[in-house]
């Protein structure tokens, strides 16, 4: 392994872990907030970073004359990415009584298949591979329309600023998730239009944004409603 794809992944194992401290700095002083968000938000780059220091340490990745498979990477997806679709979710439902199980349970289900066929893949030689592409590309646009129509749906029905915020970092997140499988695409794995160190970069700068960054807005907003509820609950007390 290049020792540019260590420190690149020793580098985003520190970020993970200082993202996981400053939530639970954060969670210390909750403003209406459920401490279960910020559960989430903390458990989300400390297990991420925890994957990739694997990679950093030469045990997260298979090296294959075909080229190598960086399987920590969907060690860390299949925890964190069900995870960032719950934490968008129980935003949606934040003044609803009870979550929507239903809408939560399609979510996880088509993520999880989403990242395993994405697994397969990576494994997979040409062309069979990009069968395995185009399935988890199916199960992203699952994801998507329940992102934009029910979740969406429900937020609003909890007042403007909730659907506003949930439009926010709906869509914050949906243009970084749509980034990964074309990353994926024009990579090694696929097209192989761009080198792999290129590759490793990507699937580094990316998940700093699409976890940390995703988590930072999205508990700020919910910290600004949970002002707002608490202030409202006051006045009518």
């Amino acid at each position: 392994m290049d020792d540019v794809v260590s420190v690149l992944n020793y580098i985003y194992f520190i970020v993970m872990i200082l993202g996981a401290a400053y939530f639970y700095i954060l969670s210390r002083n909750p403003k209406g907030v459920p401490m279960y968000e910020y559960a989430i938000a903390g458990i989300i780059p400390a297990w991420s970073g925890a994957a990739y220091l694997s990679i950093a340490l030469g045990q997260g990745l298979l090296e294959r004359p075909e080229g190598t498979v960086y399987f920590a990477r969907y060690l860390d997806w299949a925890v964190t990415t069900p995870l960032l679709l719950l934490a968008l979710a129980l935003t949606a439902m934040f003044y609803e009584k009870k979550a929507d199980k239903a809408i939560i349970a399609t979510l996880i289900s088509a993520d999880v298949f989403m990242i395993l066929t994405g697994l397969i893949a990576d494994f997979s030689p040409e062309p069979l591979n990009y069968i395995w592409y185009v399935l988890g590309v199916a199960a992203l646009l699952i994801i998507l329309y329940t992102i934009w129509y029910p979740l969406r749906r429900i937020a609003y029905h909890g007042g403007q600023k909730l659907g506003r915020h949930y439009s926010r970092i709906a869509l914050y997140l949906t243009l970084f998730w749509i980034s990964y499988p074309s990353v994926w695409l024009i990579g090694p794995s696929g097209l192989g239009l761009t080198q792999e160190i290129t590759d490793v970069a990507a699937f580094v700068i990316l998940p700093v944004f699409s976890k940390i960054g995703f988590s930072i807005l999205d508990l700020a907003g919910l910290r600004k409603l949970g002002n707002l509820s608490a202030g409202t609950k006051a006045k009518h007390s």
